[in-house]
């Protein structure tokens, strides 16, 4: 029965288009891996059912399902991270949405952070390098990166949310894959990083600076609504993310899961890019 519900709405259960259903026997060729513990782990990402009421709907107990669960995700990450990856400059720019081809043609990336609640950690030190002051809880930060059309190119591991925007785009590596020459659209907290991709010739694109003391002026203002109105697509690419129930802003992540966090954030990155584009190109 709960073959025959996944069958009919791969999307809901696992996450994945019923026309890449087949992906499932893809996966199961390539790792060895059941099907049905594929379909256990996807359908845990994506519905964050208990390992209970997983392990009643495919008929085992609730142990074996967690422990399909550990072993399979890292495995999974592992082939579907091939689906993340930056197309070539030149494939970017034949499928640039026409919104961004007047002013914005040589834009490669539109980069942005998102969080993941956490349970609260025992250990102090950890509790003050995971707190977040704008979610006021506990959250993993990821750097992720698409492309104007909406693929996602890049996504960073998981840091403490106390860092800072600035610091997550040195760290994460992100710099090593970005090609030269290229520009990167941001919002106004990346304001430091042009520092960093001037040694790669790249241009910061983000909104004008805001000052409370100074009034913008009516250039300023248009600027920055046009660059939001292209950067919001990165958004639509997170809301996305969070239609994965295990990624939802407070699904708060149990911390016998923690280890398979940014495993979990691959997969779903993944399986956003089998999806429909963002926008159409």
């Amino acid at each position: 029965m709960t073959n025959y519900f996944i069958s009919t709405n791969t999307k809901s259960y696992l996450g994945i288009l019923n026309e890449w259903y087949w992906i499932i026997d893809l996966l199961h060729a390539q790792t060895k891996i059941i099907p049905e513990h594929i379909k256990l782990t996807l359908m845990k990402i994506k519905v964050n059912d208990t390992f209970r009421r997983l392990g009643e709907q495919f008929g085992i107990s609730h142990a074996q399902a967690s422990n399909i669960f550990n072993s399979t995700v890292p495995r999974l990450a592992h082939m579907l991270k091939t689906l993340i990856y930056f197309p070539h400059p030149m494939s970017i720019r034949k499928a640039l949405p026409i919104s961004f081809r007047a002013n914005f043609s040589n834009v490669q990336s539109i980069i942005d952070c998102f969080e993941i609640q956490i349970e609260k950690p025992t250990n102090s030190v950890h509790q003050a390098l995971t707190w977040s002051e704008y979610k006021k809880c506990n959250t993993l930060k990821y750097l992720i990166s698409t492309t104007p059309y909406g693929f996602i190119n890049f996504v960073s591991t998981g840091y403490g949310s106390r860092i800072c925007d600035t610091l997550i785009t040195e760290k994460s590596g992100f710099l090593n894959i970005l090609p030269d020459e290229c520009d990167v659209m941001a919002d106004r907290g990346f304001k430091q990083i042009q520092s960093m991709l001037n040694k790669k010739k790249c241009i910061l694109i983000r909104p004008p600076t805001v000052s409370a003391s100074v009034k913008p002026s009516k250039v300023e203002v248009l600027e920055a609504k046009r660059i939001a109105s292209l950067r919001i697509h990165i958004e639509r690419v997170i809301r996305r993310l969070r239609e994965f129930e295990m990624l939802k802003p407070h699904a708060c992540i149990h911390h016998n899961l923690l280890c398979h966090t940014d495993s979990i954030v691959l997969i779903a990155s993944a399986l956003i890019n089998l999806q429909t584009p963002i926008i159409k190109t």
